[in-house]
């Protein structure tokens, strides 16, 4: 008893969906070496924060949450605390969490996480904290062991870091240069899990669109996407993220083409203002944005248009602002990611003079938020009556005696159904729609 409590891990993620992939293979590596999963840090032999830097408020809470670790190590001196992921890339970050909380075993970052069982390894067999970040991105390693949160759907990371510098954004330097996965890699991967029973694969990457630039031969993304699509027992493929001056007309053609290609495309807009996209050093103007969101529109009809928009970015005027809700009514995003601008140290927009007041910043975000609101409820509203295809991905967070999946388009559905369908497709009616989520009956 007291061993099987000894090999168990706790790990806590924060930020985008390929930190969730990242945690995925921490536990992978773990499980491989005989520890299993505990949802409670007070059960752990070891505990893993994996961290984002993104944004000011993820640093905040790994500072809070490593706080609150102390007396777990002053009662378990055995237990094993380690913290890895984007903010440990950041300069200087290591000695900062070393400096601030000594009692942190191991510190690594995003470059050499694959090498996770060393370090662990070299703590309890030798008895030292092991702090180790590679300022330079590595060849990218196939074969590390994942352990997937669900059954059905499934990350699958296409291509690593990211070549475009934003100036409010700091992934790049702590991502490393663009690097692609080589595609029959991807493909093998993708069939492993269709072998396994998987229904829905997500590709990944910080700008799905550039996969391949790199590559001998050349691999264009749609090529990708095209020869994903043929995988046999696969029903579902989404991507993201993608960067709108990348995403090409071949590739909303292989959406269009694909038979398993959902009809969603997540394209971060961030500012509706061709002013503060210039100083965002995004590439593409308003004007741009709106002729690709026509162009999309017309060539897949009832697609699902999600994005990402920062409010007040260095510089923003109420003009500048009222052109971001513009396009917002004028594209109609069934969704959005709203985001306060947070000042990243090392970034070009952290030095801009002209910062925004934050009461004014929260002002504008909460108007944002409204009419972000308004139109998710008037799109959700169109599903009422419909039947549409789910896939169950399991029981209702909020109401156990309902189960819940997603549409094609991303909508998240919560639905009254037979549990043995779970991992499985099915036909749900939609009965009632609400701004975030849908209800519904499956259709026996």
């Amino acid at each position: 008893m007291i061993q099987e409590q000894m090999l168990k891990y706790y790990i806590e993620t924060w930020g985008c969906q390929m930190n969730e992939e990242d945690s995925e293979k921490l536990a992978g590596m773990l499980k491989n070496i005989g520890y299993t999963a505990t949802l409670r840090r007070e059960d752990a032999s070891i505990i893993i924060f994996n961290t984002c830097c993104v944004r000011e408020n993820a640093e905040l809470k790994v500072y809070g949450n490593l706080g609150a670790l102390k007396k777990l190590k002053e009662k378990n001196p055995e237990l094993v605390i380690a913290v890895c992921g984007c903010m440990m890339q950041q300069k200087g970050m290591a000695e900062e969490i070393i400096k601030r909380f000594p009692y942190v075993d191991i510190v690594f970052g995003t470059h050499n996480a694959y090498k996770f069982p060393e370090y662990l390894n070299r703590v309890k067999q030798e008895n030292v904290s092991v702090k180790e970040i590679m300022d330079k991105e590595t060849e990218i390693v196939e074969g590390v062991p994942i352990e997937r949160k669900s059954d059905s759907k499934a990350f699958v990371t296409i291509m690593y870091g990211c070549n475009n510098f934003c100036t409010y954004c700091v992934v790049p330097y702590v991502r490393g240069r663009e690097r692609s996965r080589k595609p029959e890699d991807i493909e093998n991967e993708i069939i492993d899990l269709v072998n396994k029973g998987y229904k829905e694969i997500t590709l990944l990457g910080q700008n799905v669109n550039s996969y391949g630039k790199e590559l001998e031969p050349f691999v264009s993304f749609a090529d990708l996407l095209r020869r994903i699509d043929k995988i046999e027992g696969l029903e579902r493929i989404r991507f993201m993220t993608s960067h709108p001056k990348d995403l090409s007309e071949d590739v909303i053609s292989a959406i269009k083409e694909g038979t398993k290609l959902c009809e969603q495309i997540h394209l971060p807009v961030q500012s509706g203002s061709t002013r503060i996209l210039s100083k965002m050093n995004r590439k593409y103007s308003r004007e741009d944005y709106l002729a690709l969101i026509k162009k999309i529109k017309n060539e897949l009809p009832g697609v699902a248009l999600t994005t990402d928009i920062i409010v007040g970015f260095p510089g923003e005027t109420e003009e500048d602002f009222e052109d971001t809700i513009s396009l917002v009514k004028e594209v109609g995003f069934d969704s959005a990611f709203t985001f306060i601008y947070s000042r990243r140290k090392y970034t070009p927009a952290d030095r801009m003079e002209d910062q925004i007041d934050d009461s004014v910043k929260h002002e504008r975000f909460n108007r944002l938020i409204e009419v972000v609101n308004e139109i998710s409820a008037e799109k959700n509203k169109e599903y009422e009556n419909k039947v549409v295809e789910i896939l169950v991905e399991g029981e209702s967070k909020n109401d156990s005696s309902k189960l819940t999946g997603r549409t094609r388009t991303g909508k998240l559905v919560n639905f009254v159904g037979r549990k043995e369908n779970i991992g499985k497709l099915v036909d749900v009616k939609i009965t009632k729609a609400h701004s975030f989520s849908l209800l519904g009956e499956e259709v026996k």
